[in-house]
């Protein structure tokens, strides 16, 4: 029986009745009921009762091609027939990790060559960390085992990836973190800069935060900085431009690994393949994921440098990890054909010449001068609207984004809410015309919760 057969009503029961949701109030769901999806194409996804809605998430940040694409579909089913699963284990492989490996070591940075696969980027994450203190200790430093990482900081929802992060209410949950994980400030001017403070001197103020961690701890005690490119699941947090070359400055000059996530920025969000290559960042390893397939099967890709496989490769000995789905073949056929067509129609370039520009433009110029838009701030294909009950003063609603974000939905958008922080992340096939829609339907959003929240508009 298909779900055809089945009402709204029921799937929502039979929903409540054995489905646990990731961050979820379940208590609160079973009362409002859940939106079911149940179709999608291009850039709209479809409920289950036929209502279309602009995807302003790219699903959760992956999405990049959009949906619908057969290519896709095809490529998965012609593996599936072929082969569709054996293991990376008892020295064995299957040519589509093999190809996608090579293809990846391709369009990476030239010091990065090799690449483990994963299902999530929760668990690219938690191999970075396994790697580089197994690094250290295979170079006779165990103790050089600290990582440095950032408060508001998102690296996943395993145990490590949460230890990892800088969420307050992730840890809160935790009860019992991996040990020897630090956290500094993030580079947030918008909430942490000084007042007159020029972006250049924040950023600098904020990378010199993981120097003093360092020093704290004794360079030999630290064995790597982790970072995302861009924070996003923290609120679309844009550091400013003098931030990356001063942290690249401290990680080089205390010998520290430098752990780039990139698992929502990688694969063309921010107009180059790597957001590493759009900020010039020279990093010892990069975390992938979501977009490496668009999101259609789960893959991640830990992609990892010379200078760490060399001392891999010339030291032996077993690195005690993996996965039951490391290398997975259908997954990986599926990631070579997504980035097949990524690159046949452009899409990266694209977006680095044009869908971008114009995103960061509509979205100034229409959303900017709104009354509780105290900043809209834009990189790639990734946007933060800071949601303020006063511009001047930045005095926050208690609920003011969750108040948009509900507005935006019933408005046919799909937008996320992070604290006061509305974020958008579209996929990359959007074009003028979609981003005026969703402009549009924004800027509603933001009259009707002004309204809602007691402001009167001009």
């Amino acid at each position: 029986m298909t779900y055809q057969n089945y009402s709204t009503a029921q799937l929502q029961a039979i929903d409540a009745a054995h489905h646990l949701h990731p961050f979820t109030d379940h208590k609160e769901l079973r009362t409002s009921g859940t939106r079911i999806i149940s179709r999608a194409e291009g850039a709209y996804v479809y409920d289950i009762d036929g209502r279309k809605i602009l995807d302003g998430m790219a699903g959760l940040w992956c999405v990049n091609i959009g949906y619908g694409r057969n290519e896709l579909a095809d490529a998965a089913h012609a593996q599936m027939t072929e082969l569709p699963y054996y293991n990376s284990f008892f020295r064995c492989s299957t040519p589509s990790p093999i190809l996608l490996a090579e293809k990846l070591a391709e369009l990476a940075p030239k010091h990065i060559n090799q690449v483990f696969f994963g299902s999530s980027g929760s668990e690219s994450n938690d191999t970075a960390l396994r790697l580089a203190r197994h690094y250290w200790a295979l170079k006779g430093q165990p103790e050089k085992n600290r990582i440095i990482s950032r408060e508001w900081a998102y690296h996943g929802s395993t145990i490590a990836g949460t230890s990892l992060g800088g969420m307050e209410a992730m840890h809160g949950q935790l009860y019992g973190a991996v040990p020897n994980i630090v956290h500094v400030m993030p580079p947030y001017a918008y909430e942490l800069a000084e007042p007159g403070e020029s972006d250049e001197a924040f950023g600098l103020r904020a990378a010199r935060a993981v120097e003093e961690a360092i020093l704290e701890a004794g360079p030999e005690n630290v064995a790597a900085f982790i970072g995302e490119a861009i924070m996003g699941a923290g609120g679309v947090k844009v550091p400013p431009e003098s931030y990356w070359p001063e942290i690249q400055r401290i990680c080089a000059k205390y010998d520290v690994l430098l752990m780039l996530d990139e698992v929502i920025t990688g694969f063309g969000r921010t107009g180059e393949w790597f957001a590493a290559q759009t900020m010039d960042i020279h990093a010892d390893m990069i975390t992938t994921a979501k977009a490496l397939t668009s999101g259609y099967l789960p893959l991640s890709a830990l992609l990892v440098s010379d200078r760490i496989a060399e001392v891999l490769v010339d030291k032996g000995g077993e690195f005690y990890h993996g996965y039951t789905y490391t290398g997975h073949p259908v997954a990986c056929a599926v990631a070579l054909k997504n980035l097949e067509l990524m690159e046949r129609e452009g899409l990266v370039e694209k977006t680095r010449t044009e869908t971008a520009p114009y995103f960061a433009k509509a979205l100034s110029e229409r959303l900017s001068g709104h009354e509780i838009v105290g900043e809209v701030r834009t990189f790639g294909l990734l946007a933060g609207i800071e949601i303020v009950k006063d511009k001047k003063s930045r005095e926050r609603f208690d609920d003011g984004a969750a108040c948009v974000r509900d507005h935006a939905i019933a408005n046919d958008i799909m937008i996320r809410a992070v604290g006061e922080t509305i974020i958008l992340s579209p996929p990359l096939i959007w074009t003028a015309d979609i981003i005026d829609q969703a402009c549009d339907r924004i800027s509603a959003a933001l009259d009707l919760a002004t309204s809602e929240l007691g402001l009167a508009q001009d």
